[in-house]
């Protein structure tokens, strides 16, 4: 970490500019966050840095806050947005110190979130860090459909794609998107929380992988393999598992699944018999949510997925003061609903006696301390 320094050009502490930043992110003051940023390049903090050590950091406890129940969901769109406008700042800040202006001649890269995906900071943050590097970098945002992310590939000719997803749901879109391009002639970088912490199932989908923006362009700048369009193989000979059907098949019913397991909830949870018409609709989301999840790891065929997605909605209930017990019977009705399917069925086992073992490790609530 950078010390404390009068010196004119000295970077300045890294957590101060942190604490600063978060302050003006967390009381929604756009112009004194991109001043903080401004100031902490100003003072020697290298760009990347700024957007790596501090934007990224400050983001990342956003989502811990928003997981942790401290700040509502439109605190936390509100404070992604601004620290967007002040990448948007800096980037342009940046560019007219240089002396930039239009397009570079540096070798080009397409940065896009997978469809379905709108986190959609985490590849701008990649794009503005190889365009300090030189790259040329056409960034399409959130939720690019396929097709379209297909037509940008052939009519810019672009040397690699970087793909981003958060949410592990959106594995097979991950997949058919990295097979379309490889299928171009594209190699593929894919990175985000979606893909694992060590990045498995990047590994396992046909993509090289890296764990943050820094690790990914520096993947990049080493150089990426073209593939070859004629050897890339369809998602069946991939992952022989899906052959059994059980992924197609749940998908398919998805809505009737959600349906049944909403109506027969109200039996086993007296008061959702008083929910309000919203209450009943989130209620849905969640059960749409392990549903998807379910069918994405029979689609990956990794327990650990599943189970740690349990976990994970347990304790996010639990800082909301909703008994995570509850998901209990809502495994149990998914379960009584695909008993005919082996690979899901134990899936749901295991989630069931990870989630028991995960609410006995929890702290007591206040009132039961």
């Amino acid at each position: 970490m950078n010390t404390p320094s009068s010196t004119p050009g000295a970077a300045p502490e890294l957590d101060a500019v942190r604490t600063r930043l978060w302050d003006a992110v967390s009381e929604g003051d756009e112009y004194t966050a991109a001043r903080v940023a401004f100031k902490a390049l100003d003072d020697g903090l290298a760009a990347e840095a700024v957007l790596l050590d501090t934007i990224a950091h400050v983001q990342q406890r956003i989502g811990a806050e928003w997981a942790a129940n401290r700040i509502t969901v439109a605190q936390e769109h509100a404070a992604t947005a601004i620290n967007d406008h002040v990448m948007a700042a800096l980037a342009l800040r940046i560019a007219d110190r240089r002396g930039l202006g239009g397009r570079t001649a540096g070798r080009r890269l397409t940065i896009a979130c997978v469809s379905g995906e709108w986190h959609a900071l985490p590849a701008r943050l990649l794009a503005e860090v190889l365009k300090l590097r030189g790259w040329q970098v056409d960034f399409l945002g959130a939720h690019v459909p396929t097709p379209h992310l297909i037509a940008h590939l052939y009519r810019t000719g672009a040397d690699a794609v970087a793909l981003s997803a958060s949410l592990a749901d959106r594995l097979p879109t991950v997949h058919t998107t990295i097979n379309a391009c490889r299928s171009a002639g594209v190699p593929v970088l894919a990175g985000g929380a979606a893909l694992g912490h060590d990045g498995r199932y990047a590994h396992r989908l046909g993509a090289v992988w890296a764990d943050d923006a820094r690790g990914a362009a520096d993947r990049l700048e080493e150089g990426l393999t073209r593939p070859d369009p004629a050897a890339v193989r369809q998602p069946v000979d991939d992952l022989a598992h899906l052959e059994d059907q059980e992924y197609t098949l749940i998908t398919k019913v998805t809505v009737q699944l959600v349906q049944h397991t909403l109506g027969a909830l109200e039996d086993h949870v007296p008061a959702m018999k008083t929910y309000t018409e919203r209450q009943r609709q989130y209620t849905a989301e969640d059960i749409a949510h392990i549903v998807n999840f379910l069918a994405t790891t029979l689609y990956v065929d990794d327990d650990t997925l599943f189970t740690d997605f349990i976990r994970w909605t347990a304790d996010i209930l639990a800082a909301r003061d909703v008994p995570p017990d509850c998901l209990f019977p809502a495994l149990n009705i998914i379960g009584g609903q695909l008993k005919d399917f082996p690979r899901a069925t134990g899936v749901l086992n295991r989630a069931h006696d990870a989630l028991a073992a995960h609410i006995d490790s929890m702290p007591p609530s206040p009132e039961g301390a």
